[in-house]
């Protein structure tokens, strides 16, 4: 019996497991830039509201300035002297090869002070999704939702001629 699962969880290994890494816009259409005056979370807020897995990477766009990947402390203080990342080529993408914490902060001066600074938060492809919302008291209660059901619809074959 259990070699007649084998092929039913390699194909859900196949069907979850694989994931295409991600590249993300740092800044959407404004790109890489100084934030306006007084909005000095932006780039935080930006990296807060989307999920960096390990193997998906960050694209700066840029004009006149440039991006350092930083340590925290370094972070903190908005400046390096050696900086672990430095490109000032207008076009840098960097991938995020390892869980954790990723410090950005752009090397002109006065950028990172004025809110020209990011941290990229990666979850590693093993670690479990935060957990979703609570739904709200008057929702329906979930059901397998239409990804089950395709997986399911995939499944099914499989079982069938697997007699499971």
């Amino acid at each position: 019996m259990a070699s007649s699962l084998l092929p039913v969880v390699a194909l859900l290994a196949l069907l979850f497991g694989a994931s295409r890494a991600a590249d993300f816009e740092v800044g959407g259409d404004a790109g890489w830039v100084v934030p306006a005056a007084g909005d000095s979370s932006t780039y935080n807020d930006w990296a807060s509201k989307n999920r960096f897995l390990v193997g998906d990477s960050v694209h700066f766009k840029y004009k006149a300035d440039s991006v350092m990947e930083v340590t925290q402390e370094e972070y903190d203080k908005c400046g390096s002297t050696h900086p672990i990342f430095f490109s000032n080529n207008g076009d840098t993408e960097v991938r995020l090869d390892r869980p954790g914490p990723f410090y950005f902060v752009s090397g002109v001066t006065g950028h990172c002070e004025r809110g020209q600074k990011m941290v990229v938060k990666v979850i590693g492809q093993n670690e479990p999704p935060p957990a979703p919302p609570a739904p709200p008291s008057d929702a329906a209660p979930a059901g397998i939702g239409s990804a089950g059901a395709m997986v399911a619809a995939a499944l099914l074959p499989a079982l069938i001629v697997l007699g499971v």
